[in-house]
Order: structure tokens, then C-alpha cells, then sequence
């Protein structure tokens, strides 16, 4: 659905804040929303922000239930094992802290070696907290970093001196980035910027302080909570995947097929033409971490590609996962796009500086995120940054490669023409898998697949980085990955099988596969590696569940196609099936050679 026009970008505050109630009600009526538990923890009043966090997860499909700990008790609730909060078992824990929460800031002119040994205590009470959450627990922490005071005693020199708060608030952030980059279950959420973003003078309000020790004033805290949101929304797959472009005044100023590539305006030399360079910059770097980029534009097919042959272009052709440039109605294009990309239509987002195209593609396709972002170019990557639509939790190599991968389907289908059977195409692509239980290099990637599959997804079911780092060392749990490559290049970690072992059967929990190998015998693999590890385990049977959802129609008969016998249906829909593990076994992939599995090992916190 499109979100409630209070909810789009540019967000006002006032208005959110006035109109909660009537929001919530609103977003309840969805279906499908996702349950999530969120204990906030806050060194200062949190009431204001649990409720707007609320509106903000419920526009992402999210339902949250809440826990909120005592005024100022964040540290004590957890280092003393709360009965409440532990009772509450939550799946996130958003640790409200700010600069008021330091426990010492260092004296005037203490000398540097001692301010450095103050920070080290201080990071190791946040660290021995987060321990805690972590292994007691079991929920990933997002914690702010710390904003700055509106007053400075010491004027320029609290940055300059070490003894100053401000240098010393920055230290600790730094601390605070390190830990971040070691533990997967830990996640910033930067209040620094958020503050910078709003001006001290909106970020904290003495008034709110002194009545109601509110460390965030109620303007600001709107925009606390839409970032939150968004690292929540992260954490459980729901970013977008791909931004459909337009090009004429989109990527460029002017329109190519009247006025010539020589007059197109972009490039330095031109005021307006600089912002254009610059936001193709922006988008290219937003490729660069993983996010396709798409062209729709009602252009002549050749008049749209002479656009990237400009000598100032920073896009080039190859950027591009898919490409439609004719007359068609754009809302068809995106529908063609996102059938050839293999994505849902909730994965786009599509910005054109044209509002009666972003009008008739927000009617036709509900489901497709579009952005306001105007007219003037210059404030284009600011709109979709506003929006958080690709707010990323962790970076991995496979979202490096992501643009390659889409780039090497789109070669497969070219070359599959040149068969007279689809067996003989299957053959030709020296197909290799590796196949292994879950090892620490692809936890992360292995979470983010779990939580982003949802068509080749039998059960849809939905687990936190903690929960996958402790099925990786269960031992009554069958945890597999498995990885594609071919001829054309490596597809990357495309499939999750997770199956938990009683007596000597199997239920298979979890099965999924990216859309983007299907029909390469991938599936027939994942069940040749589960069968062989249940015949070494002396498992017999094998137990499998379809859970239909809005999305995950395709794999209803999966199980029948790969001769599961059908049990009686379970109460809320679902499909039940068993197979019997025979005595004898021969591979069902017949097209992909298997390659090694490493041993399992224990990850990191």
C-alpha cells in the first residue's frame, strides 16, 4: 500500500504528531503485519518516542509490542536481570541514550593519558551491558551514539582539547563505530547526524528537559523514530531492492530526443548540470553497495541509450539491471521490469521529476514506492534518503555483486535461445554449488536472505542474526547454504534450508531460494545435500510444511514435485508432507557438480 500522505517525504513533524491516533488506526487495518518485540530502554523519558516509533513500523508493515524500562533505569534493567524485561523476551533492544548519560565527562586540563583511560571505563560499562543483551538475551541492540550539548563552557576548545566534552562525547562515538564493525548484532542508530540534521537548537529544547527530562524534543523526536523504524525495517528485510529512473530532466536536464545530446545539461560547466552529475554520483554509489538501478522513460529506445554516450555522464549502460525506453505506459514498463528482474513490485521504488507520471504509477501500482521528490534535481537524493527506502544493515560481498548477478541472468536468457532443449541449455552452463552447513563468512548473508525471500519461501518464517548464529551451532539442527556459479559468473549464496532433528526425523522449518537461479536445478541440489546428511545423521523421515502467504504461491506443490506423499492439512491452512529417506540414493540435480563443504564452526557475537 501507499503510505498515508502525513507519512511521505518531506515528513512534518507537527502534523505526525497531531494526528497519531487517527495514523495508528489507519495502519492497523493491513494485512500480513509482521509481530515484532522492542524493549526501549531510555536514560531519559521514552513515552513520546514509543508512540511514534509505533506509527513509523506500522507504515513499514511491521506490529510492534513494546517494553519500555523505568525513567533512567536502561543500565540497571539489564545488569540486574529486570523479571519483566526478561519475561519479555524481545527480539530488539533500542538503548535511548544520549550525551546526559555519560557517567563522568573528563576535569578542566586532565591530562590525556588519564581522559583516555575515563573513555576505556566508559566503553567497557556500554560494552559489558550490550554483552549482556547479547548472550542473556538474545536480542541485537541498536543504540544511539551520542549527540552534542547546546552549551559550551569552554566555546572552541571543547573539540580541540581532550579534556572537552565535545572531544570527548566524538571519542566515544568512535569507540562506539568500532564495536559496530565487529559484532553483527550491534547497530548505531546516529543521533549525531540526526542532530546535526535538525539544529541543537530543535534537537533538545530546555523546556521539555526541565519539565519532563525529554533529551529529544517532540519535533525531533519524529525524526528519531522514522530512523529507528528504518533499522528495524532493515533488520527484517524489508528494504527496497531496485530505483526505476526516468531520464529526461530525471538524469539529465533537457529531453534528448528533441534537444541533442551537444545540449543536454549536465556536467560542471552549468550550475543546474552540476546537480545533475551530482545525483547520478549518489546513484551510482547506491549501486555500488547493491541497489539496481532501472530506466523507464518514454523515449526512443536509441535517443535514451545516445543520453549515456555524454562526455560528463557518470552512469554508464552497464549501471543499468534493466532498461525500457519506448511509449508504453510507465506503470506496464515497471511491471515488465520487475518480471525481468525477477523482484516483486514492493522492491521498486521510482522517481521522475514528471508528478502526473509519479500520479499514475502511485494509482496503477499501489505496491511501488514513489517518492515526491519535485522538480529541482538538487534535492532528489536528499528525498529518497529521507525515506531510508535502502537502508542497509550490514554491507556483504554478495550486495557488492548484486548488479553483476542481475547482468549474468540477463545473459543466460539470451544464450538459453540458442538450444533446442532447455536439458541441453542446463548442461551447457557448467553448473557448480557449493552446498555446506551454515559457516561464520555467511551468517550475515544468510540472515539477510531469510528475511528479504518471500516467493521461493515455503514457510516465510523470519529470524534475527542471534537466532541464525545459534541454529549455525545447534546440533539437533540441519542448517544448510548453498551457492551457485556457472559459466556466466557466481550467482552468490541463493539458497537457506533449515530443518530441526527429533528422534530420527527432520521438519523442515525454513526452505528458500532467490528467484533469481530458479528452474537451474538449485532446489534438487538443497535436497540431495538434505537427504545425504539425513542418511548420515540415520534420519529416516523428512517432514515439510507449506505456509501460504501473499507472495510464496509458486512452491505450493513444491514439495509434491519432489515426491513428499501429502499428510492431513494443519488448521491454519497449511500444507503438511513426509518423505520417507530411502536406503538408496541418486542425485536428482542432474546439472550441477557439487563442491566442497566446510566444517561448521562457532561465529562471533
Amino acid at each position: 500500500m501507499q503510505l498515508p500522505k502525513e507519512l511521505r517525504s518531506p515528513v512534518s513533524a507537527e502534523t505526525v504528531l497531531r494526528k497519531r491516533t487517527a495514523l495508528r488506526k489507519e495502519l492497523l487495518k493491513q494485512p500480513n503485519l509482521l509481530p515484532v518485540r522492542i524493549a526501549i530502554l531510555g536514560g531519559s523519558t521514552t513515552q513520546e518516542i514509543r508512540s511514534i516509533l509505533e506509527i513509523f513500523l506500522l507504515a513499514h508493515a511491521i506490529q510492534p509490542s513494546f517494553y519500555e524500562s523505568a525513567y533512567g533505569a536502561w543500565h540497571e534493567e539489564v545488569m540486574y536481570q529486570s523479571p519483566e524485561l526478561w519475561s519479555f523476551k524481545p527480539d530488539i533492544v533500542f538503548v535511548h541514550t544520549t550525551w546526559h548519560n555519560v557517567s563522568r565527562f573528563p576535569d578542566l586540563l586532565q591530562p590525556e593519558a588519564e581522559v583516555v583511560e575515563l573513555a576505556r571505563a566508559e566503553m567497557a560499562r556500554f560494552e559489558a551491558f550490550w554483552r549482556k543483551i547479547h548472550e542473556d538475551l538474545g536480542a541485537i541492540v541498536i543504540q544511539n551514539n551520542f549527540d552534542l550539548p547546546r552549551s559550551r563552557p569552554l566555546g572552541n576548545i571543547e573539540a580541540a582539547e581532550s579534556y572537552g566534552r565535545v572531544n570527548f562525547l566524538l571519542r566515544l562515538n568512535a569507540g562506539f563505530a568500532r564495536h559496530a564493525a565487529t559484532h553483527s548484532r550491534f547497530l548505531i542508530d546516529d543521533i549525531l547526524y540526526l542532530s546535526a540534521q535538525a539544529g541543537l537548537s530543535q534537537w533538545f529544547d530546555y523546556g521539555y528537559w526541565y519539565n519532563y527530562h525529554m533529551a529529544v524534543s517532540p519535533v525531533a523526536t519524529v525524526s528519531l523514530a522514522q530512523n529507528v523504524a528504518a533499522i528495524v525495517k532493515a533488520v527484517y528485510g524489508k528494504t527496497k531492492k531496485c530505483l526505476v529512473l526516468d531520464l529526461d530532466n530525471t538524469l539529465w536536464g533537457g529531453v534528448i530526443g528533441d534537444d541533442g545530446l551537444q545540449n543536454l545539461v549536465l556536467g560542471r560547466d552549468h550550475p543546474v548540470g552540476e546537480a545533475f552529475t551530482a545525483f547520478q554520483r549518489y546513484l551510482k554509489a547506491l549501486r555500488a553497495r547493491g541497489v539496481l538501478l532501472a530506466v523507464c522513460s518514454k523515449n526512443d529506445p536509441e535517443n535514451a541509450r545516445e543520453g549515456f554516450s555524454h562526455p560528463d555522464t557518470v552512469l554508464k549502460l552497464d549501471d543499468f539491471s534493466a532498461f525500457k525506453a519506448n511509449w508504453n505506459p510507465k506503470p506496464d514498463n515497471i511491471r515488465e521490469i520487475a518480471a525481468e528482474l525477477n523482484i516483486g513490485l514492493d522492491s521498486l521504488v521510482f522517481v521522475d521529476d514528471n508528478p502526473a507520471e509519479r500520479a499514475i504509477v502511485a494509482a496503477q501500482l499501489p505496491e511501488v514506492a514513489v517518492p515526491d521528490v519535485g522538480s529541482d534535481v538538487s534535492l532528489f537524493a536528499e528525498a529518497l534518503e529521507r525515506e531510508a527506502f535502502f537502508e542497509p544493515v550490514r554491507i556483504v560481498v554478495d550486495d557488492l555483486d548484486r548488479a553483476a548477478y542481475y547482468s549474468g541472468n540477463a545473459q543466460r536468457t539470451n544464450y538459453e535461445s540458442a538450444f533446442a532443449s532447455y536439458e541441453d541449455f542446463l548442461a551447457s552452463l557448467e553448473m557448480r554449488a557449493e552446498i555446506g552447513p551454515f559457516a561464520p563468512v555467511y551468517l550475515e548473508r544468510i540472515a539477510q536472505l531469510v528475511n528479504k525471500t518471500n516467493q521461493f519461501n515455503l514457510t516465510t518464517r523470519r529470524y534475527t542474526a542471534a537466532e541464525v548464529e545459534a541454529i549455525a551451532t545447534d546440533p539437533a539442527s540441519i542448517a544448510l547454504y548453498g551457492r551457485l556459479a556457472d559459466r556466466f559468473g557466481d550467482n552468490g549464496l541463493v539458497s537457506v534450508l533449515i530443518g530441526k532433528v527429533r528422534r530420527q526425523a527432520v521438519e523442515i522449518a525454513t526452505w528458500l531460494m532467490s528467484c533469481r537461479v530458479l528452474k537451474r536445478e538449485m532446489e534438487y541440489a538443497m535436497f540431495d545435500a538434505l537427504v545425504e546428511e539425513c542418511r548420515e545423521r540415520g534420519v529416516r523421515e523428512i517432514l515439510g510444511v507449506y505456509i501460504p502467504s501473499r507472495k510464496n504461491g509458486m512452491v505450493a506443490e513444491h514439495y509434491a514435485a519432489l515426491g513428499f506423499s501429502r499428510l492431513p492439512d494443519g488448521p491454519d491452512g497449511s500444507t503438511l508432507w513426509r518423505y520417507e529417506v530411502p536406503a538408496a540414493w541418486s542425485p536428482r540435480a542432474a546439472h550441477i557438480r557439487r563442491t566442497g563443504r566446510p566444517a561448521m564452526r562457532t561465529a562471533n557475537v
